[in-house]
């Protein structure tokens, strides 16, 4: 009588420990349907600051100091959006979860180039996530860098050193 005691309470054992692990596995697919899903994230970009609603923003996004602010063979996206509306948001869709940082501009006669005078001061308004001060010259990736996980919003006030 004891060795079925014994024999029922193993298999007892033996049964639990599988259901358990059959249950734990099936609970992590549904917690985590896709593994791509967890890395989409958005980013909305509300620029203000604008003199003019002429032309369009201009804008490069990286995920690292190399190129930034001006390379765009180096940013992760990089486009030109037509001004509509002021202050307006830009969206950028299906980002890695991750440390970004924005460089744009209000490219107000619409050549796609961020215009300078004869000193190389820039003729249009500019502006970098985390609105860094801007002195003697670029901010570094660092000082411009945002976590974008899930939806993120910021805002970058345009800057226009010519007054």
């Amino acid at each position: 009588m004891c060795k079925f005691f014994l024999s029922f309470g193993v298999n007892t054992m033996k049964n639990l420990a599988i259901g358990t692990f059959i249950l734990a596995t099936s609970l992590n697919l549904f917690a985590f349907p896709v593994s791509g899903a967890i890395n989409q994230s958005t980013l909305n970009i509300q620029v203000d600051g604008f003199r003019n609603k002429r032309g369009q923003v201009c804008l490069s996004l990286f995920a690292s100091s190399k190129g930034f602010p001006d390379s765009k063979a180096n940013a992760v996206k990089a486009k030109c959006v037509q001004i509509s509306e002021t202050p307006m948001v830009i969206t950028l869709n299906n980002l890695k979860a991750g440390n970004y940082a924005v460089a744009l501009f209000h490219d107000a006669n619409g050549d796609g180039q961020l215009n300078r005078n004869s000193l190389g001061i820039p003729t249009e308004e500019f502006g970098f996530s985390q609105n860094p001060a801007v002195i003697t010259g670029v901010p570094r990736f660092s000082d411009s860098a945002v976590l974008v996980a899930g939806l993120t919003n910021i805002q970058i006030r345009l800057r226009n050193l010519l007054g």
